[in-house]
């Protein structure tokens, strides 16, 4: 239905920028098929440097072209972005909204259907096709765009339905997760460096043991506690390590981590 179609990223910032590099090296698209907005002149000559897009400074009538527009500013500029494309969608765009804490009902105000609209919560992992994206979708979109819309998602990594009620809670645990796990990477190199590891060194053990924990974990559908205890035989070194964390309270210290993102993700969402 998407298949190699013209898609629009209006907002090119990170999280902008992490869409369309992930489109372009899926090699499913090529920068002929993608044109950007920005209102940074910055912003707008990187992207054209670096990925070879198409990148104005404001919407225009190649919007009309595009069957997927991505809007992905930040949530005080939403309003204005929604306004300047409206008059380009019709039933044959889809809009895919990326900003944090923008209800589909706010959306909808500056959307008049019968343009779908799809909301998602993605992170930066994005850029190299490993992204972790939450979608949430009006309750009377159309299967087969649905269909359509997860399968152009899915190029850019793992893609879950969620109720949008719990789009806080995704922004703290998705969009957030990435700055948690590098804290975690970065704690582990660091006490490779306490002990005499190379910082360089230590960086890449710690990097890839996390990714091959996650890797095991998602690979073989198995709780994060079986692996947990497969590793910590008894006696051993892990289990002291692990009780070491659990003296200094390191889990309740990341649930309350999230739970804090989240209440502040709720602060800063904009209200119907």
């Amino acid at each position: 239905m998407y298949e190699r179609c013209r898609i629009a990223v209006v907002g090119v910032g990170r999280m902008g920028e992490a869409i369309v590099a992930g489109l372009i090296s899926s090699g499913r698209y090529t920068s002929e098929h993608i044109v950007c907005y920005d209102v940074s002149l910055e912003r707008r000559e990187y992207m054209r440097r670096m990925y070879g897009v198409r990148c104005l400074d404001k919407p225009s009538e190649d919007i009309r072209d595009a069957r997927i527009v991505f809007v992905s500013v930040k949530p005080k500029d939403v309003s204005i972005a929604l306004s300047s494309i409206a008059s380009y969608l019709d039933k044959s765009s889809t809009l895919i909204s990326v900003a944090a804490g923008v209800p589909l009902s706010y959306i909808r105000r500056y959307i008049a259907k019968p343009t779908p609209i799809v909301r998602i919560m993605p992170n930066l992992a994005c850029m190299i096709r490993e992204g972790m994206i939450a979608y949430s979708t009006e309750y009377d979109i159309d299967y087969e765009t649905e269909k359509g819309i997860v399968d152009i998602l899915s190029i850019l990594g793992r893609v879950v339905k969620i109720d949008e009620r719990y789009m806080d809670v995704a922004t703290a645990l998705i969009g957030s997760g990435p700055a948690y796990v590098a804290f975690v990477i970065e704690a582990l190199a660091d006490a490779g460096v306490r002990l005499g590891i190379p910082k360089g060194l230590a960086i890449t053990m710690a990097t890839q043991t996390v990714l091959g924990a996650s890797k095991l974990i998602l690979d073989r559908n198995i709780h994060p506690a079986i692996l947990r205890d497969m590793v910590a035989t008894p006696g051993g070194t892990t289990i002291e390590g692990l009780l070491t964390l659990e003296e200094r309270a390191v889990k309740s210290a990341f649930i309350y981590a999230v739970s804090r993102a989240a209440a502040k993700a709720s602060e800063l969402s904009l209200k119907d």
